[in-house]
């Protein structure tokens, strides 16, 4: 995990990142909507850590033998389960 619990990202897009007891962002379930999409990629380019990347979302996953995924540590973090 690339997140080094600045928080940034948390204070720049509200509507969808909040922060665990560890400062750690954790993002609403689901997609967001269109119109927030600008404080998506804000939230992004400001993280010092460079630890997000906004995904589209597809109706299908394609299929991983014959699309490559790509893997980046600017993934939006998404809530697990506590040990």
């Amino acid at each position: 995990m690339a997140c080094t619990g600045h928080g940034l990202c948390a204070e720049l897009f509200p509507e969808q990142l909040t922060l665990d007891e560890w400062s750690y962002p954790v993002q609403a379930p689901g997609p967001f909507p269109a119109d927030q999409l600008r404080h998506a990629r804000r939230a992004v380019a400001a993280c010092p850590a460079l630890a997000l990347r906004l995904e589209t979302s597809r109706s299908r996953e394609p299929d991983p033998t014959t699309a490559p995924r790509t893997s980046s540590s600017r993934d939006l973090p998404r809530p697990h389960p506590a040990n």
